[in-house]
């Protein structure tokens, strides 16, 4: 088992490579695993402000080839060169990919530090992957360790304990601007229905806007509304909630914008002041839009430099919570490196003590003092395996397999292969992905 990340986010890359990167995020994962390559599994995560792909080659060997068939793939998605995507994507190896996941998960690499929503995202880019069948057991177990890290970081520190997000900050330079102590009767329209909308209109209607209208390029408000509230509008019916609104909320990250000229052919004289919220990474409306009298525009990077601060203190402590818990799965996974030996191991003494015990059998039969003696040998074998299992897991936590791979191929001649019950675990978790993609279909 071998992990690797290729990261793109707001903190070393501009937030308009990242959405070129993510815009053609939902194809790059099943295609390069599809490929046949040293690719075994991969999950994408891509939310408004990253672009991180965790992926499962073969061997060590074989990063780097790994590495480039998603270059390639994303450069297919995105149109951007090969030279362009591998610029933009930072690798990391080793202990760096469960330390930075972990950390992402718990809000400590966000825009806004310590926000709620990227613990869901991070559960649901696994969901996403294990439906598609593009993920492997060693992924599940380090987004799911991942979520953990999170669960704890929450209940151990006061990590976002003030319930921040992009959206709340957002909203709270909203009312700000429009010199309003809330956005109470604010009358509001939401571009999106995806899950960062659905945070979004959680949100607006928690700060007592209860006027909210949704639309979606794609048709999907009515379906919506129906859960969250609000009110669908199509495109005939959007220049006149346009009109009307005092705040607008982007978060479709379509190809369609709203232009400047769109928006005050809508807009005559006398209209409210208006807030315009532009959270989607490909944006929803156009920058000029800024330039319109009573016109305010917020973007991500806006609201990622209004964001206040948390407390050192906090910071320290849910980072030391974060180190630990990478530091623990590193162990965790080094110590299942030679589960394949020591099963290679058990089935070659007991295949060796059950050929013996099939010639007592044969030349005493199944007497009571042949049950005696296969459960006196039985019983010693497992003794004497007992120190090798030990020294196995010692060894493994240590990180140093080979040394016993070679041990066991000095004494015993066992010759075996690593990650052999990865393999095997992999192709059963295949099969189950396929079974359930078949059984739905």
């Amino acid at each position: 088992m071998v992990l690797f990340s290729l990261v793109a986010s707001h903190s070393n890359l501009d937030l308009e490579t990242v959405a070129r990167l993510s815009a053609g995020a939902a194809g790059v994962s099943a295609d390069v695993v599809a490929a046949d390559n040293d690719v075994v599994g991969m999950v994408t995560l891509a939310t408004c402000n990253r672009y991180e792909l965790y992926a499962q080659a073969r061997t060590a060997d074989d990063v780097e080839s790994a590495r480039s068939s998603i270059i390639a793939a994303v450069s297919t998605h995105t149109g951007l060169t090969e030279h362009q995507v591998s610029n933009a994507l930072a690798t990391q190896q080793g202990p760096a990919v469960p330390r930075h996941l972990f950390a992402v998960s718990t809000g400590l690499e966000s825009a806004v530090v310590g926000e709620r929503e990227i613990a869901g995202q991070v559960r649901r880019a696994l969901s996403s992957a294990q439906e598609a069948g593009v993920c492997t057991p060693a992924l599940v177990r380090l987004f799911q360790a991942a979520s953990k890290t999170a669960k704890d970081v929450g209940a151990r520190t006061a990590l976002g304990s003030r319930g921040m997000s992009i959206v709340s900050v957002a909203l709270d330079l909203a009312a700000e601007l429009q010199d309003v102590p809330s956005l109470a009767g604010r009358t509001a329209v939401l571009f999106g229905t995806g899950a960062y909308a659905g945070a979004a209109m959680a949100q607006l209607a928690q700060r007592g806007c209860t006027d909210i209208h949704v639309y979606s390029a794609s048709g999907r408000a009515e379906t919506f509304t129906a859960s969250r509230g609000g009110t669908a509008v199509s495109d005939e019916s959007l220049p006149a909630a346009l009109a009307g609104a005092q705040l607008l909320v982007g978060c479709s990250g379509t190809d369609r914008q709203v232009p400047a000229a769109d928006l005050a052919q809508v807009r005559g004289e006398g209209a409210p002041q208006l807030t315009v919220i532009d959270l989607a990474l490909t944006h929803d409306f156009a920058p000029d839009v800024a330039d319109l009298p009573g016109v305010d525009l917020l973007t991500l990077e806006t609201v990622r430099q209004a964001a206040p601060a948390e407390q050192s203190a906090t910071l320290v402590e849910a980072a030391k919570l974060v180190t630990d818990a990478a530091v623990n799965f590193e162990q965790a996974q080094n110590a299942r490196s030679l589960d394949h030996a020591i099963v290679a191991l058990r089935r070659h003494t007991m295949s060796v003590l059950d050929d013996e015990i099939a010639k007592i059998r044969q030349q005493h039969g199944c007497t009571a003092a042949t049950a005696e003696v296969e459960f006196a040998m039985r019983r010693m074998v497992k003794q004497l395996l007992h120190v090798p299992t030990v020294r196995a897991k010692e060894l493994a936590a240590a990180g140093d397999a080979e040394s016993y791979l070679a041990a066991l191929d000095a004494l015993y001649g066992l010759k075996v292969e690593p990650g052999a019950l990865e393999a095997a675990a992999d192709s059963k978790l295949g099969a189950q992905a396929a079974g359930g993609r078949e059984a739905s279909a």
